[in-house]
């Protein structure tokens, strides 16, 4: 894709209808896209000196005004050693993270004057000793050839999907521990490798699995190879693939497409390829070695045996070549110093000009647009561009897949999108000794989303994705989720969304520790997000001496039906499932938690905690009350509640609901405080939150 920056101007005509103006809308864009061209004379030199007028642009045939030509010059040789350089730190992680290619934003260049170098390493083509020898080579790389102006990533395919392990980055110490991770093996043991084409479907983004290619008979190698390009091609700067594999083998038509649907996607993306073969310089037995079986017949004695044995050499070498060629690379072959090949395309990225153009077709329909380059004849250039981008797409013209992509790029992002307005309430209350149910409360304003016509009836849909990550556990997903809902409404209560907001509610179980949640919801009909993030604990109740257990305090000014479900839009069946382990759920009845907390006067307030007193016969009687505090002053408290029984399970569970009258207390803020005695055990516990209160 395209690098495109898009500036809109607006201007209204506010005349009132009565003087015959009306109301009118002016809107203009412009699109501005960059191209990475390297320019060489005869004898492979960079030409230097060019200006934007020396450039003549075409997209689609139709000529294009180049409005900036920068020159870029980086370093070939590698950064002197440092007389107090730091000693490395280098880690073995128990698990590699996956993340994504980060995308630059519309209208700017993220990686100026930088050489990004990809290390892809397909585990698939290589045996162990092949696969150590490759990673042995990167990290001879990143210790001694790196420059000041290279960033690196490290991609891996497995079989399964291809797996970004690290964005763009100069941290030594962060690559070099990735590297070694995969020579050690993630859970300290080597990576099992997998070829099975009956293996599981995992389901993994961008993923090149087996019940895929059950049906197809392509290549998963090459297509694998394709979607690292595509991964690649968020960035408009010159991309170098370092590709590590032992080969590759082409057998039929079928592959031969793939082939030229792989080098076609590099080259739209901006992407060279830079095969090394990581076999190295091979010394075959005539005959064949211990990995195959012994020949027969006369093939052994007239030489066919032996030509066949080189033939399936050569055969394994020359895709690699066809894919450097085509793309502007160079495969490194039979060639025992496999870092050789990585510092020759470093090399080989030392200059280009960057040039950027506002394309005179604005549209956003997403179709490929075509792009020719060329400089003034008296120069005898060479130049090496990418050949054209896909434009881009207005939300209504998002395909399936198009919707899905962006979800995964906004679950990605380091800054969240903020086009909705997102408020989330998480609560615990432990189950047993290990296991914690965690329920969140998501509210959306109802004003904020679109309402469409379906059916006779108002409706919107909304989409809805979370990740739970735990932050102790290298940053591992432990809870996803991917939810789409439609909301109907009748008339009647569509008129009351603009003042009620929409409510999503789930709930999952973890363990005790730190978690990362991001929760994005998605308006489907107009494309807008939201993004809520936030660091939560779960602590371990169990270990707590001091002070009674409790759970979460859950403050609430609305008490409603389960059939009641207007504005809810978690699913009827998934609803059930959770109203059966909610505690929040009794008698026919939901607690509405307030994520805002700003109640009324006019309606009560509901409290509900759970206080736990595990390993005892009896559960002692508890005494609790709520207090509220204004500038430190205690203004009001409930009397004292005594609890004497509670949940026949092993925690002795002991449910503290309060129903609280606000009409006495005046508008303002407060300090609300729950407070939680054992008398017999000399415990207690106290919990304190700000709430607002309103007429």
């Amino acid at each position: 894709m395209p690098t495109l920056a898009q500036a809109q101007v607006v201007g209204q005509n506010t005349k009132p209808a009565s003087e015959g103006g009306g109301v009118y809308t002016l809107s203009t864009s412009t699109k501005l896209v960059i191209e990475a061209v390297n320019v060489k004379d005869k004898q492979g030199k960079s030409i230097t000196g060019l200006t934007a007028k020396d450039f003549n642009v075409t997209e689609d045939g139709v000529t294009q005004k180049v409005s900036f030509a920068e020159y870029q010059e980086l370093p070939t040789k590698p950064d002197p050693p440092e007389k107090t350089k730091a000693p490395e730190n280098v880690t073995v992680f128990n698990r590699l993270a996956v993340t994504q290619i980060a995308a630059e934003t519309p209208g700017s260049v993220k990686y100026k004057n930088r050489r990004l170098i990809s290390l892809y390493f397909d585990l698939t083509a290589m045996p162990p000793d092949d696969k150590l020898r490759a990673l042995r080579a990167a990290e001879k790389f990143i210790r001694t050839q790196m420059t000041s102006a290279d960033l690196v990533s490290i991609m891996r395919y497995g079989g399964s999907s291809v797996d970004v392990l690290q964005d763009f980055t100069a941290d030594h110490d962060r690559l070099l521990s990735i590297i070694e991770t995969l020579i050690v093996g993630e859970n300290q043991q080597s990576e099992d490798i997998s070829s099975d084409s009956a293996a599981a479907d995992t389901g993994a983004a961008f993923g090149q699995d087996s019940g895929e290619f059950n049906l197809f008979n392509t290549d998963r190698q090459l297509s694998a190879l394709q979607t690292a390009a595509k991964m690649l091609g968020r960035l408009s700067e010159k991309k170098v693939l370092i590709y590590f594999a032992s080969g590759l083998t082409l057998h039929g038509v079928d592959n031969q497409a793939q082939l030229h649907a792989t080098i076609d996607d590099a080259i739209r993306s901006g992407v060279s390829f830079w095969p090394i073969d990581a076999r190295g310089l091979v010394a075959q037995a005539p005959l064949g070695d211990a990995t195959q079986g012994s020949p027969g017949n006369t093939a052994m004695y007239n030489g066919t045996a032996a030509f066949a044995v080189t033939t399936r050499l050569q055969q394994s070498q020359d895709t690699l070549f066809a894919l450097a060629g085509d793309t502007g690379g160079k495969a490194l072959l039979d060639y025992n110093d496999l870092a050789l090949g990585i510092v020759q395309a470093q090399q080989n990225v030392s200059s280009y000009y960057i040039l950027g153009y506002y394309t005179t077709n604005p549209a956003l329909d997403g179709r490929f647009r075509k792009i020719k380059i060329s400089v003034n004849q008296e120069l005898a250039a060479n130049l090496d561009y990418r050949q054209g981008y896909y434009a881009g797409k207005v939300f209504a013209k998002f395909t399936t897949a198009d919707k899905e992509r962006q979800l995964e790029d906004a679950l990605m992002l380091g800054d969240p999108v903020t086009d909705l307005t997102i408020a989330m309430e998480i609560n615990y209350f432990q189950l047993n000794r290990a296991e914690y149910f965690v329920p969140i409360v998501v509210k959306i304003p109802g004003r904020e989303l679109a309402l469409a016509k379906k059916g006779g009836a108002q409706h919107t849909l909304i989409d809805f994705i979370l990740e739970v990550k735990d932050e102790v556990g290298n940053n591992a997903t432990v809870q996803n989720l991917r939810d789409n809902v439609n909301i109907k409404l009748s008339d009647a209560t569509a008129n009351e969304l603009a003042k009620r907001p929409i409510e999503y509610e789930t709930g999952f179980t973890l363990l005790p520790g730190k978690y990362t949640m991001k929760f994005l919801a998605r308006d489907d009909e107009t494309g807008r997000m939201g993004t809520f993030q936030t660091t939560f604990i779960i602590p371990n109740l169990n270990k707590e001496l001091k002070r009674v257990p409790i759970s979460s305090v859950v403050l609430s000014g609305q008490r409603i039906a389960l059939t009641d479900a207007i504005y809810n839009a978690e699913k009827a069946k998934e609803r059930a499932k959770q109203d059966a382990v909610n505690p929040l759920v009794l008698n026919g009845q939901k607690l509405i938690p307030s994520v805002t907390r700003t109640f009324s006067k006019s309606r009560d307030l509901f409290v509900y905690l759970q206080a736990y007193q595990p390993g005892i016969t009896e559960p002692h009687p508890l005494m609790a009350f709520v207090s509220f505090y204004q500038q430190q002053t205690k203004v009001f408290e409930t009397q004292p509640m005594q609890v004497t029984s509670g949940m026949t399970n092993s925690l002795k569970t002991m449910p503290l609901r309060f129903d609280i009258g606000l009409a006495s207390l005046a508008p303002g803020e407060y300090i609300c405080q729950v407070t939680v005695l054992d008398p017999t055990g000399q415990k207690s516990s106290f919990w304190e939150t700000p709430i607002t209160l309103v007429p």
